[in-house]
Order: C-alpha cells, then sequence, then structure tokens
C-alpha cells in the first residue's frame, strides 16, 4: 500500500515537472524600447533565450516582411556576433521622403563570434527599424534558432485563435500614429517659426523699432512694479512708527 503512494506520489510529481517546463518555455521575442508608432521609427531588441540544457545557441536568423518593407533596419553591433544584413527586390517601389526605394530589408543574422547563448542564458540583439507601415497594427518578424548540436527551432507559427501555438513567430505591435513619431516635431515646431516670422515682419514695418519698443515695455513694467514696492515699504514703516507710539502712550497711561 506505501509502495502504491509513493509510486503516486512519484508519478503525480513527474507530470507536474513536464507540464510546467512546457508552459515555462520562453520564445524568441521583438521588444520595442519606447513608443512603436505607425509611420514612425522604433529601436527594438530581438530577445533570444536558450531553451536547451544540452546546447548553446550559435545562430539568429530573423525575416522582415515584404508585403510592410521597411527601407531601413540596421543592427547596433553586438560583442561576439557578426551581423548581415539582406535586401530583396520589391515588386512595388517604396516611396520614402520623396524618394523611391527598389530594395527592402528581408533578413538580418546573427552568427556567433566568439560568443554564444549557453543553457540558462538570453541575448538581446537591437535593431533600428524604420519606417513603419501606416496600414497595419503590427509586424510578424519569423524567427530561426540554430544550435550548436545542428538543431534548428523554427518560431514561424502565427497564432489564429486565442490558443499559442508551439513556436509562435515574434510579433511588433504598433502604436496608432501620433505627434511623436519622427517627423512630428518639425510639424509642432511650423507655427513657433510662423510666428517668429511675423513678428520679425511687424517690427520691419514699424521702420526696425521692434525690439526698443520692447526695451521701453519692459522697462516701464519694471519702474511701475519699483514704485508700488516703494510705497508699501513706506506705508508699511509708518504703520510700524504708529504702532511703536501707540504702545509707549499705553504705557504712560498705565502708569499714571
Amino acid at each position: 500500500m506505501n509502495l502504491s503512494r509513493a509510486a503516486l506520489a512519484a508519478g503525480t510529481a513527474a507530470a507536474s515537472v513536464v507540464l510546467l517546463s512546457g508552459t515555462a518555455f520562453a520564445h524568441v521575442s521583438v521588444q520595442p524600447q519606447g513608443e512603436a508608432a505607425q509611420g514612425g521609427y522604433a529601436t527594438v531588441n530581438i530577445k533570444v533565450p536558450n531553451e536547451r540544457d544540452n546546447a548553446s545557441t550559435v545562430k539568429l536568423e530573423v525575416n522582415f516582411p515584404l508585403d510592410h518593407p521597411l527601407a531601413s533596419v540596421m543592427p547596433q553591433p553586438v560583442p561576439g556576433w557578426k551581423a548581415v544584413v539582406t535586401k530583396s527586390k520589391l515588386d512595388k517601389p517604396l516611396s520614402l521622403h520623396g524618394k523611391q526605394i527598389n530594395e527592402a530589408v528581408s533578413k538580418v543574422t546573427w552568427t556567433a563570434d566568439g560568443s554564444k547563448i549557453g543553457p540558462g542564458q538570453f541575448q538581446q540583439f537591437p535593431l533600428s527599424l524604420g519606417q513603419l507601415p501606416e496600414n497595419s497594427d503590427q509586424l510578424v518578424l519569423k524567427a530561426i534558432q540554430t544550435y550548436d548540436n545542428d538543431e534548428i527551432v523554427r518560431w514561424i507559427e502565427e497564432q489564429k485563435g486565442s490558443e499559442e501555438p508551439q513556436h509562435p513567430a515574434p510579433v511588433l505591435k504598433l502604436s496608432a500614429a501620433g505627434d511623436d513619431h519622427h517627423g512630428g516635431a518639425a510639424t509642432s515646431a511650423a507655427p513657433t517659426a510662423s510666428a517668429s516670422a511675423s513678428d520679425s515682419a511687424s517690427a520691419d514695418a514699424k521702420g526696425g523699432h521692434g525690439e526698443k519698443a520692447g526695451d521701453h515695455t519692459e522697462t516701464a513694467s519694471a519702474s511701475a512694479t519699483d514704485t508700488t514696492a516703494r510705497v508699501l515699504g513706506v506705508a508699511g514703516i509708518l504703520v510700524g512708527i504708529a504702532g511703536v507710539a501707540f504702545g509707549v502712550l499705553a504705557g504712560r497711561r498705565r502708569s499714571a
């Protein structure tokens, strides 16, 4: 009886370990550093955990969709890793800043060059992306992870329903376009520039005395402020003298 209970407990524990290890697996993912807005630029990290106890990750390949092409994909150097950017021809040219672009980045590959991702470790690979698409709320970046025992894991499955696939592809969520994405600052600065031009034109129309008029206004304002302060100071002194006199008279009356 005791042996049966022990066997049952051992089996339950083993099943729990298997289930928990399955749900605890980390996946290759893409994480924006700040906001990734439609039509803007963003910096992201490709996070790569090592899921094997007996092998190390030595290569990562991240693919970019050509139906939402990115004209600029720049990897930040990572010590111990070599990055190669691959471009492909576009069926339809991409217009960016008034220029026609006939090719876009289709893949970035990192290969271990003196380093690797060992068991129980992870590595981040930073990327600068732009210009992000304006007609999509996400980018699916399919990734391929290679281990030093020649095992290959393909993180390419797109989630269709509520259940997450076994090897989900990294997805970069895009927020709605706002004034803070690239180029927005120039738009918000335009009224200031117009106002400055208008002020300059007004000064020129008055014979170039705009600055002197402003100086006179500031001087008059400062003079009025000084006069008010002086009046209040004199009034305070008079009130103080009156108080002292009243105290002296009151003291004399008490003595009498």
